[in-house]
Parts: C-alpha cells; sequence; structure tokens
C-alpha cells in the first residue's frame, strides 16, 4: 500500500496541475471584440465553368451601435427570455459546460452556450472546429470576459454580434431589415418579437423558410412566432421590466415585420441559383446556418450561365406572347417553375424560379412543392406495370399493348372486384376530360391522348404503392406523395420542378437514377469542405421498362397531346399534365442530354392559393401540351443548339399482354399499320386542336408497338382522328362530380 505522504502529494500535484493548466488557459486566450465580428465576409458563387456568379452574403450587413442606442425593452427582453440572472451570475453556466464537454466526447453535436455571456462569445467565436478544444477555449474566454467586461458591455456586444435572420447581424441591422427603423425606435412589442428570432430565425421568421426545412413553412413559422413573442412580454411583465400599460400596449397586436428586399445582386434568376445551392450546402455539410451566413465561402455550382439565360428567356417570350395581366385579369398571378437537369449525373444545370426578388416574388418555383403535377405522373403508372405487374400476371409485367376500357364516367375497381367507395358509400367513378367513347385500347394509346379512366384502373391493378416504390426509386421524394387513393395515379402528388426534372431523367438514362445536384464544392478560406462529390448513380428500374417508357413518351409527342414539342426537330419524349379545374399544367420532356420540366400555375399571392386557369391566356382553359411545352421548346432548342441528336436506345418487347377484364379478344389481321380512319367522329371538341392533320395511326419504331395480335390500338371505331383528340386531363370539376372521397380527379 503506498504511503498516505505518497497519495497527498499526488492529488497536490493532480490539483496543482489542473490550477495551472487552468492559469495557463485563462492567460492564452483573449477578450473577443464584437467589433471584429462585424468583419464577416461574403460568399461567393461560381458557374459550372469556374466564373463568378454573384458576391453575397452579410459582409455590409453589419453596423454596431453602443448599449444607449439599444432600447431597455430590447435589453430586458433577451435578459428575461435567454437569462434572467445575467446581471448577478458570472457569466458561465459550469453545468451547461460539462454537459456539452460530455456530448461532444461521445461524439454528439455541439451544444451552444446557455448564458448571454457564453453566447456573445460564441457569436465572436468565428472558428469552423467543432472540437473539446474549442469548447474549452470559450470557456476560457467566458471567464475571461465575465471578470473584465462589464454587464453593459457584454450585453451590448451580444446584441450587435446575434444572427436574427434575413441576413441581419446585429440589433441595427435587425430593426432596419424587419421594421425599416433605427435600433433606438423600436417598441417593445417589435422588440419582443426581435428576440424571439434569436431562438432561430429558420423557425421563427414569419416569412418562412422551407427551402431550409420544409417544416419551417409561413404558417408554422408564424404559429411559432406569436407564441414565444407573446411569452417573452409576459416574462417582461412578470420580471416587472415593462409597466401593465406597456404590457397592455404592446401584447394587443402582433407586430408583423415587412417582407422579404431584394440585396445587391440578388436579382433575376440568380437569387433562386444561390437560394439552391445555399440550400444543397446546408443539406450536405456539418455547416450551420448561422456559419454560412457569416461568410469566406466559395461555392461552385453545376449552373451553367448560357442554359439559364435560355431558360428565362423561353418563360419571357411566352409570357410576352401569351400572357396579359393588364389586359386581362384570369391573367393575373400566374407564374412559371421550371428545371433543367442530366441524366445519368443529376447536374442542375439550369432553372427558374420565378420573376425575381425584385419584383417581390422570393419563393424558388423551382425548388418548391405544392403544384399537382398532374397526367406527368402517368409513366411512373406504366413503369410500375411493366416492372411489376397486375395482381392478376403474379408479379409478371405487362406489356404497353395491355388494353383498357378508356371511356368516361366509369366505375374504379378494387382487386378484389368490388367498386370503389365515396365516403357515402356510394359507387365513385372516374371521368375523362373528354365523354368520346374510346372503349378498350392500349396503355400506349391512352398515354398518347392522356385518357385517365385506363390509368386509374391500372394504378389500383398494379397497386398504387408499387407505384410510389417506382417514382420514389425514380427521384421523387416522400414528402411530396399524395394519399395512395384512385386519384393518386393521375397526379395528385406535388414534387418540385427539379424533382420532376430529375424523374424523368431517369426514363432518359435508361433507368439508372442520380439524385439532383447543385453544388460540385465548397472551400472556405481557401480550405475544401468535405460532403460535396457527385451522387451515385444507381439502378432505379430494368433498363428495358425504362426504355419501353420512352418510346410510349416518343409517341406522346409525335402523336399525341404534346405535338407542338415536334418543333424541336430531334429526337425527344416527354408528357403533359393539366389537373383539375385548370389549377396547373405541366410538361415533362427529354433527350438523352437534358430532361426539363415546365410549371406553370396560378397563385394567390396572400395565401398561397392555387387558382383556376380557365380563362388565362383568353382561352377556355390552359393545356400541359400548351403554353409548358411552347417553353420547354423554346428552351431546349437553345439549350441543344449544335449538339447531336443521339436518339433514344431501342426498346424491346415486353411479352406479357395482360388486358381488362371485359376487354375483346382481338381478331388477328395481316395488317400492322391500319390505314381506315374512324367511322364516328367525337362528341365533343377538345379545347386542345391540333394545327395539322396528319393519320391517325400511330408513327412507331417497329410494328409489335402498334399492333397486338394484328389488332389496333382499340380498333378503327373507336380512335379518333387527330383533328378531334382527346386532351389530357379531366380539366373541369367533372373529375368527381359525385363529390366523393377523392376530390376532384387529376389527370
Amino acid at each position: 500500500m503506498p504511503s498516505w505522504k505518497l497519495v497527498s502529494g499526488l492529488c497536490l500535484f493532480f490539483l496543482g496541475s489542473i490550477v495551472a493548466a487552468v492559469g495557463v488557459g485563462y492567460a492564452m486566450v483573449g477578450i473577443p471584440n464584437e467589433n471584429d465580428a462585424a468583419k464577416s465576409q461574403n460568399n461567393v458563387y461560381y458557374w459550372s465553368n469556374g466564373d463568378q456568379m454573384v458576391a453575397t452574403g452579410t459582409g455590409a450587413n453589419r453596423q454596431n451601435i453602443t448599449i444607449d442606442q439599444i432600447p431597455k425593452a430590447m435589453q430586458w427582453s433577451v435578459i428575461s427570455a435567454e437569462n434572467k440572472s445575467f446581471y448577478t451570475d458570472s457569466g458561465v453556466d459550469p453545468m451547461g459546460i460539462a454537459r456539452a464537454l460530455a456530448n461532444m466526447a461521445r461524439g454528439g453535436e455541439t451544444q451552444g452556450g446557455s448564458t448571454i455571456t457564453q453566447q456573445f462569445v460564441k457569436n465572436t467565436y468565428l472558428s469552423q472546429e467543432q472540437t473539446v478544444t474549442r469548447k474549452l477555449r470559450e470557456m476560457f474566454i467566458s471567464i475571461k470576459v465575465g471578470t473584465e467586461l462589464s454587464k453593459q458591455q457584454v450585453l451590448q456586444g451580444y446584441l450587435n454580434t446575434s444572427y436574427y435572420g434575413r441576413g441581419a447581424y446585429g440589433i441595427q441591422s435587425a430593426a432596419q431589415t424587419y421594421y425599416g427603423v433605427d435600433a433606438v425606435k423600436l417598441t417593445p412589442s417589435q422588440c419582443a418579437f426581435l428576440a424571439a428570432l434569436l431562438k432561430g430565425p429558420t423557425y421563427y421568421d414569419p416569412i418562412g423558410a422551407t427551402n431550409i426545412d420544409p417544416a419551417a413553412d409561413a404558417k408554422s413559422n408564424t404559429a411559432r412566432s406569436k407564441a414565444r413573442w407573446s411569452w417573452i412580454l409576459e416574462q417582461m411583465h412578470n420580471d416587472k421590466r415593462i409597466t401593465d400599460a406597456e404590457y397592455q400596449t404592446a401584447i394587443k397586436k402582433y407586430p408583423e415585420p415587412q417582407g422579404l428586399k431584394a440585396t445587391k445582386g440578388m436579382t433575376g434568376q440568380i437569387s433562386y441559383l444561390v437560394d439552391t445551392a445555399k440550400k444543397y450546402v446546408l443539406n450536405h455539410s456539418d455547416i450551420s446556418q448561422t456559419e454560412f451566413d457569416q461568410g469566406g465561402y466559395q461555392i461552385y455550382t453545376t449552373f451553367q450561365k448560357d442554359k439559364v439565360n435560355e431558360l428565362s428567356a423561353a418563360v419571357k417570350k411566352v409570357q410576352k406572347e401569351r400572357i396579359d395581366p393588364k389586359k386581362r385579369d384570369l391573367d393575373k398571378y400566374v407564374q412559371f417553375g421550371a428545371a433543367s437537369v442530366v441524366p445519368k449525373d443529376g447536374a442542375i444545370v439550369a432553372l427558374y424560379g420565378g420573376d425575381g426578388y425584385e419584383n417581390g416574388h422570393f419563393t424558388n418555383n423551382a425548388d418548391t412543392s405544392g403544384v399537382p403535377v398532374g397526367s406527368t405522373w402517368k409513366p411512373f403508372v406504366l413503369a410500375a406495370a411493366m416492372q411489376y405487374g397486375t395482381y392478376k400476371t403474379d408479379g409478371v409485367g405487362i406489356s404497353p399493348l395491355s388494353k383498357y376500357n378508356g371511356d368516361d364516367h366509369l366505375k374504379v375497381r378494387n382487386q378484389d372486384g368490388t367498386n370503389v367507395l365515396n365516403k357515402d358509400n356510394s359507387i365513385f367513378y372516374q371521368n375523362n376530360e373528354s365523354n368520346y367513347p374510346w372503349g378498350y385500347i392500349t396503355l400506349r394509346k391512352a398515354m398518347e391522348q392522356s385518357i385517365n379512366t385506363p390509368f386509374v384502373q391500372l394504378g389500383m391493378d398494379v397497386g398504387n404503392s408499387k407505384v410510389r416504390d417506382v417514382a420514389k426509386a425514380s427521384g421523387i421524394l416522400d414528402d411530396s406523395f399524395a394519399t395512395l387513393n384512385p386519384s393518386f395515379a393521375i397526379g395528385t402528388s406535388t414534387p418540385s420542378a427539379i424533382r420532376m426534372a430529375d424523374a424523368y431523367a431517369t426514363f432518359a438514362a435508361s433507368g439508372k437514377q442520380a439524385d439532383p445536384y447543385s453544388v460540385t464544392a465548397v472551400k472556405h478560406d481557401g480550405q475544401a469542405v468535405s460532403g460535396f462529390t457527385k451522387p451515385v448513380v444507381k439502378p432505379a428500374m430494368p433498363e428495358n421498362v425504362a426504355n419501353n417508357v420512352t418510346d410510349t413518351l416518343e409517341n406522346v409527342i409525335q402523336n399525341g397531346t404534346a405535338k407542338a414539342a415536334k418543333a424541336l426537330g430531334r429526337t425527344a419524349a416527354g408528357k403533359t399534365g393539366t389537373t383539375d379545374s385548370n389549377k396547373s399544367a405541366w410538361f415533362v420532356g427529354y433527350t438523352q442530354q437534358l430532361s426539363t420540366s415546365i410549371a406553370m400555375f396560378r397563385e394567390n399571392p396572400k395565401d398561397a392559393e392555387l387558382l383556376s386557369m380557365n380563362g388565362t391566356a383568353g382561352v377556355a382553359s390552359i393545356h400541359g401540351g400548351d403554353i409548358p411545352t411552347a417553353v420547354w421548346t423554346a428552351y431546349m432548342e437553345g439549350a441543344l443548339k449544335g449538339k447531336s441528336d443521339l436518339g433514344f436506345p431501342d426498346a424491346t418487347k415486353i411479352d406479357k399482354v395482360a388486358n381488362e377484364d371485359g376487354a375483346p379478344t382481338p381478331t388477328p389481321t395481316p395488317v400492322v399499320t391500319p390505314s381506315e380512319t374512324p367511322t364516328e367522329t367525337p362528341s365533343e371538341t377538345p379545347s386542345e386542336t391540333p394545327s395539322s392533320t396528319p393519320s391517325a395511326t400511330e408513327t412507331c419504331r417497329f410494328s409489335w408497338q402498334c399492333s397486338d395480335a394484328g389488332g389496333t390500338d382499340g380498333g378503327a371505331t373507336s380512335t379518333p382522328t387527330d383533328t378531334a383528340t382527346a386532351t389530357e386531363t379531366s380539366g373541369s370539376d367533372r373529375g368527381n362530380q359525385n363529390g366523393g372521397i377523392f376530390g376532384g380527379s387529376t389527370g
């Protein structure tokens, strides 16, 4: 056993070492200067070729002010909310530091300081390290700050260096950003609002920040902001920092902040490119929003300046030709969103997010969800049928030549043969836009003319969960999927334009999928930040399934609802989409080089509710084959100028033909491409009338794609002439006339 002298000596030595270490640490650190924090840098964004796109950030959006210029209400609001013992404590929370160190030692996330003094130190400690060493240094700095600076100096420093969102650092910048006044003129109510932001502007700014987190929508953020604002005022009142009269005045009305404003350089499409790239950086690194906004980063993007300009020009050209809000009220609030992605890679080369921050449009239409995609969803239904088959084929994929009933107003059946019912137990009927009696037609023909009823029943037969799986594997995100009811098959889901372009790129790439990305590299002060590699290209569906979808969508352009895209003059595939009540219209199309999606919609600026486009552009209704296809064609023509027409890989015949129950047995005939014309005309002339009148039969690469045991796509008596082509949507509120559980159908 060691003697007591040895044990005592070791203990004294150990304690002395700790004291010495603390003393050395204390002596080595300096007190942070709030003015140093004001020297934050801009972030610089680069085009894909390395040229500078824009330098933007908060470097110029700071202005330190003295404590006497900061309202007492602002000072007490943060003290009452965050650190009631501020004027009596030492400035350091030992237990909080111990928890943070223990958490980091276990590999957990770094935790912030719990006192205003510690937060001030953290605000001015601009190193990007997330280490125990950094935390210890912050502790020593906090101790020194607590002993050598007055409380007023600490509070001044904290309020001058804190981040309030919208690029505003410091209370003076925040007052100007949110209320357009100097800090000294802030009311107690406004002070409480700004203090609430310090809990996290992403979630407490009423404007929302869904580009960072989908949960940070405007409605949720407003509710959180109001709750914390009222709580802070209550705390100030309870702490006797404001009088009864001041409290009653302040709590009477929530102090709505002013809207967003464009900053220097953030105009045109640049604002949306920066928004998209910033979101990608924050989602693919350990960089926090606060650290990112402190600047000093170089962000290298995938965006190609010429293609961005081509896409913007295409939208503006069609807008000028077709949309006139000064002349027609129904042209007001029309918006576009678009994205262009490279197949087999995922690089986003261009996007169109809206009219620009300078015009008050701060939502990135290319990278937000909420606009139903309509019939552009049908290719996923067909792909699922070819990959998984129906409940009748035991997992064997079925051919696009399988026949389904294309008539209007049909009952939809469950897999057990029973009818799908509405909430009131009445039978659910699915409608088309036209009531033309198509009869039993191939799925290929149904895609060509975008007929709803075959795809709704096909979705039920395959299982809409399988359709969802195929869409997800292709690149669609979980949070944009609609409820799995019959209408799911015809486009009630709301993915972004970026995700739709990426999902169709999977068809272009013969079933290979790569997640969309906008950033190739990030550096900070010249040092590379990890986490920015190209997405892994992975198989999403069998190659032949994707190639058959492509072949079917080629036919949509050659003979169907997207004939306007033939003006591109090169091999392409795509699908139109229009939703119930004409609230949105889409076209998504691709070549082997580019996959591009175009969305068009009207949105009430007050509540973001979608409005009908019936009557917009001076026509009865807008369809995906109209304005969206015109924008797509104009962009792709410029973007692919000088590029080779690569065509598409050949599609191999899928042998399993599984017709819907009730389909007639075809009569063999040696005629491969029938020439007879329809013996009856449709009873309703659709709104999309082709400008030309080619043959009613399809143009096919292989004979098997146009025939099914010698029969046509439903027979000569059920194939309309091109001058009476059915449109792709259920269009009006006819989608579900009986007011059933699924709302109006979408097509």
